[in-house]
């Protein structure tokens, strides 16, 4: 007698509903409401640190980012000179923003989207207070790092001869604006650096590129950064090529100004305004 040999594979058992679920989740790009909802808490963490915590934070970010103007030097310095050199110098200047933004240090131009969601979302003067605050400090010590990081490269002799000319001339630049130009160049850099707070939940494995593209479109774009433009300030008034008065009403107001319409005034408002329909619900 035959046996009835039977090979049919058996039917897979269906995923539990839950893992399931979380497979999907998982799969699927974060929706704009939870982009907004991962950088409010962080928003909110920032917002609740001590001041002294901020303080050394806000101070190794200025610092750092005086490698932004030291690797464009570097860059130009040794590159030829051809009509593209403009264009690779450039990634130079996304050096420092890396060191910053990777060491997860305090640069104002972040926390002009990142503390000012959970205002938006919980509007009152106590969140108002301490949104000041943290600004304030970190602002405040961003540009004494910025001071440090200009007067070292302007006194102490880091960079080989053939670089500081380069630094000089990247500075000069920088600081040869009116107000007004200076508030108008200001505006796309704060809001690319907002757009790059707003897209790191998404692309956290792997974030260097997108810091990467986004302010060397800063400095391609010869866009005005506060900070980096700190140091850039403090380099030209070290050198004796501009007064202090001039320097901070002539360049450093408008593009703390043009930053923060920017970063908040813009990017913030927008991305605030297509989540806020799906918060109410």
């Amino acid at each position: 007698m035959q046996k009835n040999d039977d090979t049919s594979p058996e039917p897979e058992a269906p995923l539990d509903e839950e893992v399931q679920e979380e497979t999907v989740e998982e799969a699927a790009s974060l929706s704009s409401k939870l982009v907004y909802e991962v950088i409010r808490r962080e928003g909110e963490q920032e917002l609740a640190r001590t001041t002294r915590s901020l303080a050394y934070a806000g101070l190794s970010a200025g610092v750092l980012i005086g490698f932004s103007l030291v690797a464009e030097a570097i860059l130009r310095s040794y590159l030829p000179d051809a009509p593209w050199r403009h264009l690779i110098e450039n990634f130079g200047y996304s050096l420092g923003f890396a060191l910053v933004i990777l060491g997860r240090m305090q640069l104002f131009t972040e926390n002009t989207i990142t503390t000012v969601l959970p205002l938006m979302r919980k509007f009152t003067p106590n969140m108002f207070l301490q949104v000041a605050r943290l600004w304030a400090i970190v602002l405040g010590t961003n540009v004494i790092g910025a001071f440090i990081a200009g007067a070292w490269l302007h006194y102490a002799p880091t960079l080989p001869d053939q670089v500081m000319p380069s630094i000089y001339e990247i500075s000069h630049h920088a600081v040869d604006m009116g107000a007004l130009e200076s508030f108008v160049r200001a505006i796309p850099a704060g809001l690319l650096v907002a757009a790059i707070v707003w897209m790191m939940p998404q692309v956290e494995p792997a974030p260097l590129a997108v810091i990467v593209l986004f302010t060397w479109l800063i400095a391609a774009g010869d866009f005005a950064h506060v900070i980096v433009g700190s140091v850039e300030m403090t380099v030209v008034i070290l050198d004796g090529a501009l007064a202090p008065l001039t320097a901070i009403t002539q360049f450093w107001l408008p593009v703390l100004f043009g930053n923060i319409v920017g970063g908040t005034a813009i990017f913030t408002l927008m991305a605030w305004g297509q989540v806020r329909d799906d918060l109410n619900r």
